[in-house]
C-alpha cells in the first residue's frame, strides 16, 4: 500500500469516527460479521465500515501470506501436541458440579500501575510467561534504582516453566530479564529487533549460564508445552511489536501488548487485523487489552505527523544548533530525526548511552536507515557551524544523569547550552517525572534555549476507538484489561460492556491474582506474591520496607549518633559522651544545644547506673528515648538516634 492510499484510509476512519455517532454500535458492530479470510470478504468488511467507493482493500489484509510464511518456518516450529482438556466426570448426587479444568491467568506485575509487566498462563504442568519488565521506583524509594517482578511463584514452580515470551522491546516489558534469567533459565522467543535489545541487555550482564534465544516472526506459531502462541503484527512507539494469540486447551486468549493503529507507521507495515478478526471468528476465550491511553477518545495519531513537526521547526531554526531529547527505543522517532537532518543539510550526533547502543542494534538489523557521512563523533563538532547540527539524545525524563539534563546542569564534559539553541522533547513525561522534565526545562531556558514540547509527540498506544475495533473483530467472552493504573483498568472495562461483553465477564485484576478461566466460568482461586523487589546497586532484593522508612526518616530528620565508652564490670563512664550530628544541626553553631544533648546523656546513664542496669540494650533505649522526647519538646523535631557503646576492661 503506497502512503498516499494509507493516509487516505487513515483520513477517512477519523472523519467516520467524528461525523458519525453511530459508527461503533453500527459500522463495527457490521465489521465483527464482515472480516473473512477470502479477499471476497475482505471487501465486504470495507464497505459494511462505510468504505464503499474508493478506500484501498489492503488496510486490513495481512500483507504476508500466513501459509506461505508458516511453511517456511515450520522447522523451527516444535512439534509437540497442545494437549486437549481431561474429559468431564460425571458428579455423583450431591456433589457440586465440576466444570473441568481452567486456564489459569496470574499477572506477576503490570497492573494498577504503569511499567513491570509480567503475567504467567499456566495450564496442568506448563506456564509460559509473557514479558518480564521493571518500574521505576517511586519518590518515597530513596536510593533504587529500578524495581523488577517478584518472581517467587515461577521459582517454586520451575520445572513448568516452559519460555518467555516477549511481545516488544521496551523496558518496561524486557528490563527485568536479566535479573529473572539468572533464577529461572528458560528459552526466550521475541521478534527481531526485540531480540536484539534483549542480546544488549544481557551482554551488560553477567548470567552464570548461557540462555536460549529464539527469534519468531509474524505469522509464526510455537508450541510450548500445553500452549501454542502466534505472534501478530501490531503498531507501538518501536518497530517489531507483536500481539500474541495464546492457544490453549480451554480457548483462544489475545494478548494485544502495547498497541495502535497506525494506517501510516514510519516503518513496516500495518497492524494485522484481519488476522484479529480471523480469531474472533474461530471464537476467542478473553481478550487482554492495553489500557494506557483508554480514557481518551477518538484515535491516535500516526507517528509520521511527527515527522512533519520536525521539517517545520528545522525550517523555522535554520540560523540555530538543534538538540532532540527522546526515548532511546523510539526508533522511528530517531528516523525521523534523521531524515529531517538529512533534508536540511545537517550532520548528527548521538549521545547517551542507551541511545547509542539502540541505533547500533537498530542498523545492524535493518530497522534504522542512516544515510552515509552523516553521523559524526561528538569530537568533531568543532569543525561544523552550529547550525549545521543536530544532536540526539537521551534525559526526556529529566533523569538526573541523563545527557540532556547534564547539559542543562552545565556539567556535561564536550556540550554546553548555548544562547539560541533550540532544544525539542520529543515525548511526554511519565508520570512522577513532572516536577524532574520542568526543571530541566527551566535549566534550559535560563541559559538561552528555546525549548519545544508541543506536537512533536504521539503515543504509541491505541485510544478508545482503536480499541473498540478490537473487540469488534475478536469478540470475545470475557475482557480482561491490563497495562494500566486502577482507573485505568475500571475504563476499560466500562468500555468493554459498552462492546456488548456482559458485566460478570469483565474482569478487573490486581497484580497477584489467581484467575482460572473456562468458556464455563471465570473466578479467582488464589492470590501469589507479586509486591516488586528493589534494586539498589549491585544489590536485588537486600532493600526492603525497613531500609527505606530508614533512609526516609535519615532524609527528614537527620541523625544523631552518641559515642561512650564503659569500665566492662562496673558500666562506670570512662569517656564521652561524643556527640556527632548528620542532617540535625550545624554543631559549631549549635554548641547550647550539644551541651544539653550531652547532660541528657548523663543523667540517662545515672538513672541505669542505679537502678543496677547493666543490659547494653535498655541502657541504649533510655539514652534513645531520654534525648528524643528533649529534642522533640526544643526544636520539634525527631531525628534518628544512634546509641554506641564502646567497654574497655
Amino acid at each position: 500500500m503506497n502512503i498516499n492510499a494509507k493516509e487516505r484510509q487513515g483520513r477517512f476512519v477519523k472523519k467516520e469516527v467524528e461525523n458519525q455517532d453511530g459508527i461503533i454500535s453500527e459500522g463495527i458492530a457490521k465489521a465483527k460479521k464482515a472480516v473473512k479470510r477470502s479477499s471476497k470478504a475482505v471487501d465486504t468488511a470495507e464497505q459494511k465500515l462505510g468504505d464503499k467507493k474508493d478506500a484501498p482493500k489492503k488496510a486490513i489484509r495481512h500483507t504476508v501470506t500466513r501459509k506461505a510464511k508458516a511453511a517456511e518456518k515450520e522447522k523451527d516450529v516444535i512439534t509437540e501436541p497442545v494437549k486437549k482438556p481431561a474429559s468431564k466426570k460425571k458428579a455423583k448426587k450431591g456433589e457440586p458440579v465440576e466444570f473441568g479444568k481452567g486456564l489459569k491467568i496470574i499477572p506477576l506485575g503490570g497492573l494498577e500501575q504503569i511499567g513491570m509487566n509480567i503475567t504467567a498462563f499456566e495450564y496442568d504442568d506448563s506456564i509460559v510467561v509473557v514479558d518480564c519488565g521493571l518500574s521505576f521506583p517511586e519518590d518515597d524509594m530513596l536510593g533504587i534504582d529500578l524495581v523488577i517482578p517478584d518472581i517467587s511463584y515461577l521459582k517454586e514452580n520451575i520445572e513448568k516453566v516452559k519460555a518467555f515470551v516477549i511481545t516488544h522491546g521496551h523496558e518496561d516489558h524486557i528490563g527485568a530479564l536479566p535479573y529473572v534469567l539468572k533464577e529461572v533459565n528458560v528459552p526466550v522467543y521475541a521478534t527481531k529487533l526485540t531480540m536484539g535489545l534483549i542480546e544488549n541487555k544481557l551482554k551488560e550482564h553477567v548470567l552464570p549460564n548461557p540462555v536460549k534465544r529464539k527469534v519468531v516472526s509474524y505469522g509464526q506459531a510455537i508450541n510450548l508445552g500445553c500452549f501454542r502462541i502466534e505472534f501478530i503484527r501490531t503498531n507501538h512507539s518501536i518497530s517489531d511489536a507483536a500481539a500474541l494469540a495464546i492457544f490453549s486447551p480451554v480457548g483462544i486468549v489475545v494478548h494485544t501488548g502495547d498497541f495502535k493503529v497506525d494506517f501510516t507507521p514510519v516503518n513496516g507495515d500495518t497492524i494485522d487485523l484481519q488476522r484479529f478478526g480471523e480469531l474472533g471468528k474461530k471464537g476467542v476465550l478473553a481478550l487482554m487489552g492495553d489500557s494506557t491511553n483508554i480514557m481518551k477518545p477518538g484515535f491516535t495519531m500516526s507517528e509520521r505527523t511527527v515527522g512533519k513537526t520536525f521539517d517545520n521547526i528545522f525550517a523555522e531554526n535554520e540560523k540555530h544548533r538543534i538538540i532532540v531529547a527522546t526515548f532511546a527505543s523510539n526508533v522511528d522517532r530517531v528516523q525521523q530525526v534523521i531524515n529531517s537532518a538529512e533534508k536540511f543539510g545537517r550532520k548528527v550526533v548521538v549521545e547517551g548511552r542507551s541511545m547509542v547502543n539502540v541505533m547500533t542494534t537498530a542498523t545492524e538489523l535493518g530497522y534504522l536507515n542512516v544515510p552515509e557521512n552523516i553521523l559524526i563523533e561528538m569530537e568533531q563538532m568543532k569543525n561544523y557551524p552550529p547550525e549545521k547540527l543536530v544532536l540526539i539524545t537521551t534525559g526526556s525524563q529529566g533523569e538526573a544523569m541523563a545527557a540532556l539534563s547534564r547539559m542543562a546542569a552545565n556539567i556535561h564534559r564536550k556540550v554546553s547550552i548555548e544562547p539560541g539553541d533550540t532544544v525539542i522533547f520529543s515525548s511526554r513525561p511519565i508520570p512522577g517525572n513532572e516536577k524532574s522534565v520542568s526543571k530541566v526545562i527551566n535549566e534550559l531556558s535560563e541559559k538561552g534555549a528555546k525549548v519545544i514540547v508541543q506536537d512533536t509527540h504521539v503515543s504509541g498506544h491505541a485510544c478508545q476507538e482503536e480499541v473498540k475495533l478490537i473487540y469488534a473483530l475478536t469478540k470475545p467472552q470475557y475482557a480482561i484489561p491490563v497495562h494500566g493504573e486502577y482507573q485505568h483498568l475500571k475504563a476499560h472495562a466500562e468500555l468493554a460492556q459498552e462492546m456488548g461483553i456482559p458485566k460478570e465477564n469483565t474482569i478487573i485484576l490486581s497484580s497477584g491474582d489467581v484467575l482460572e478461566i473456562s468458556p464455563q466460568r471465570a473466578h479467582l482461586v488464589g492470590k501469589v506474591q507479586a509486591q516488586g523487589i528493589m534494586v539498589d546497586g549491585l544489590g536485588v532484593g537486600d532493600v526492603g520496607n525497613i531500609v527505606l522508612r530508614d533512609r526516609q526518616h535519615l532524609s527528614e530528620n537527620g541523625l544523631i549518633i552518641i559515642v561512650l565508652t564503659l569500665e566492662k564490670y562496673t558500666n562506670q563512664l570512662l569517656a564521652g559522651p561524643d556527640i556527632v550530628s548528620r542532617g540535625f544541626v550545624y554543631v559549631r553553631e549549635s554548641e547550647y544545644l550539644m551541651d544539653e544533648a550531652k547532660s541528657i546523656v548523663y543523667a540517662a546513664l545515672e538513672r541505669c547506673l542505679d537502678n543496677n542496669v547493666s543490659d547494653w540494650t535498655k541502657i541504649k533505649t533510655e539514652i534513645k528515648d531520654s534525648l528524643s522526647d528533649y529534642l522533640w519538646k526544643k526544636m520539634k523535631r525527631n531525628p534518628m538516634i544512634l546509641p554506641i557503646i564502646m567497654e574497655i576492661d
